[in-house]
């Protein structure tokens, strides 16, 4: 499976099975744009009778306007963004109605989720954080949404289970407290190295400041991982069930 292989030139969609449209933010680092099309391959490669393109709300081709611009039939628009904001709320509603023509669903943001907290801990195990000590901070990128900061917290509350240690959204920009703020209020409430978990789905500016506010174990961006690619498809099932009967048609299952 190759990348040019979920890009595809401008021709309409006529499966009948939903496109799996993923919506990336675009970012001017080449890294990030490798990461998110190795991911899209990834998706590709697991469900190969789905129709997988990739489009990016700006800095990198193809935008998502194009994108829509080149279906027919119906798709599933799946956000690579990890919680509720301006882009989820406006302007991917926004893309979509200016495609008239497709028919088309969008699907909740990537978290919170069960599935995320497993990844992060599996980069922090990967970044060397010991298990079951000290405290983390969970590193977002930061919203002035305010239902952003929920789903931030709410992913927060999702990995201090999974680890069992106090884990706190620290924030790289936006409202709240910074990644330091956080970090340094861990470090005086509970004995212990405090880590930081990369709330990113790819490496980027944000990344690496996330990684350098702190002196202790900073785990990577999520990244193109299995366990990502399992939950992307779970939100392409489960928003694909809001499409009309027909649109819907033998649709894959999603495992979790």
């Amino acid at each position: 499976m190759t990348v040019a292989s979920v890009l595809p030139p401008r021709v309409l969609h006529t499966a009948r099975r939903p496109a799996l449209v993923l919506v990336a933010h675009g970012s001017r680092d080449p890294a990030a744009a490798a990461e998110i099309r190795r991911l899209a391959a990834m998706v590709a490669a697991a469900r190969p009778e789905l129709d997988v393109r990739l489009a990016h709300l700006g800095l990198n081709a193809p935008l998502l306007p194009e994108v829509l611009g080149a279906l027919g039939g119906s798709a599933v628009l799946v956000p690579l963004l990890l919680g509720r904001g301006h882009h989820v709320k406006s302007d991917l509603p926004t893309a979509l109605a200016g495609a008239p023509q497709l028919g088309g669903v969008i699907a909740a943001p990537l978290g919170p989720d069960p599935l995320l907290a497993e990844l992060l801990r599996v980069r922090l195990a990967e970044a060397g954080a010991a298990s079951g000590t000290g405290s983390v901070v969970l590193a977002a990128a930061g919203s002035r949404d305010p239902q952003a900061a929920l789903d931030a917290e709410a992913q927060a509350a999702l990995l201090a289970v999974r680890l069992r240690v106090p884990v706190r959204p620290g924030y790289v920009t936006g409202a709240g407290p910074s990644v330091a703020e956080t970090a340094g209020r861990l470090a005086a409430e509970r004995p212990g190295p405090v880590a930081v978990a990369g709330y990113f789905t790819a490496p980027g500016d944000f990344a690496r400041l996330a990684a350098a506010a702190w002196d202790g174990p900073a785990a990577a961006p999520l990244g193109a991982h299995p366990l990502l690619v399992r939950l992307v498809l779970a939100r392409y099932a489960s928003a694909a069930g809001r499409l009309p009967a027909a649109a819907g048609a033998l649709l894959p299952s999603a495992t979790r």
